[in-house]
């Protein structure tokens, strides 16, 4: 009977460690950011829907994903100030501590003022950009007569001087870049290059096929997941 008794009593505390153990582990599990897309000049959040049933592919859930849609005509000084109240939006929503950006064009140049000058590298842990304008493109020129965006989007303009100055990539956050020499928007097309982001050269990829090039946007959700 003793036997018995301290064969059960051995088993009860084995037990008792294992469940001891996956509890400890799940409490150590890191929750995954939501990510916020940003749309660029001329966009909305529809033009993410890709992107999204790319992300939901590689794992994500819809409550994790969530579209910044705002006027692509005002400065992006206000639209940045948008993001920021979006962003406390969807931590305070889902309990976040962090989320995570990704950005198209003029999109870029709007969550880099975001996280340089708006506080963002306290509520930002990855920013992937595509085709992100950062540091202008010549095309801008098009369109500044009707668009202070894209007055500030034109290179050596006193917008893009504030954003560029010091360090382009702050904080503790992850930054990563796509470009192509085939962006017939982004001139020159190295403006999407940031100085301490991890850059991927793309070998020809056109401004709006980075938002539906499935292999590519199965790499950026890789990148937001840390893998």
């Amino acid at each position: 009977m003793r036997r018995i008794t301290r064969a059960l009593a051995v088993t009860a505390a084995l037990a008792g460690s294992v469940l001891a153990g996956q509890t400890g582990t799940a409490a150590a599990a890191t929750p995954r950011a939501p990510v916020v897309f940003v749309h660029g000049y001329l966009g909305s959040g529809v033009i993410w829907e890709p992107a999204k049933s790319a992300f939901e592919k590689a794992g994500y859930d819809k409550s994790e994903l969530f579209t910044y849609s705002y006027d692509f005509n005002v400065s992006n000084r206000t639209t940045a100030q948008g993001l920021a109240d979006f962003v406390d939006k969807v931590k305070r929503d889902t309990g976040a501590k962090k989320v995570d950006i990704v950005n198209h064009s003029m999109g870029g140049m709007v969550t880099m003022w975001y996280i340089k000058q708006l506080g963002g590298t306290a509520n930002v842990g990855r920013v992937a950009s595509l085709a992100g304008a950062h540091h202008g493109t010549k095309v801008s020129a098009l369109c500044t007569v009707m668009s202070p965006s894209c007055k500030e989007m034109t290179p050596g303009s006193e917008f893009l001087g504030s954003l560029t100055a010091g360090d382009e990539t702050p904080g503790p956050v992850g930054y990563r870049t796509w470009y192509s020499p085939c962006d017939e928007i982004i001139n020159p097309f190295t403006s999407t290059v940031l100085s301490g982001a991890v850059n991927t050269f793309v070998l020809c990829e056109e401004h709006l096929a980075f938002l539906v090039d499935g292999p590519l946007l199965a790499q950026v959700a890789a990148f937001t997941k840390g893998a």
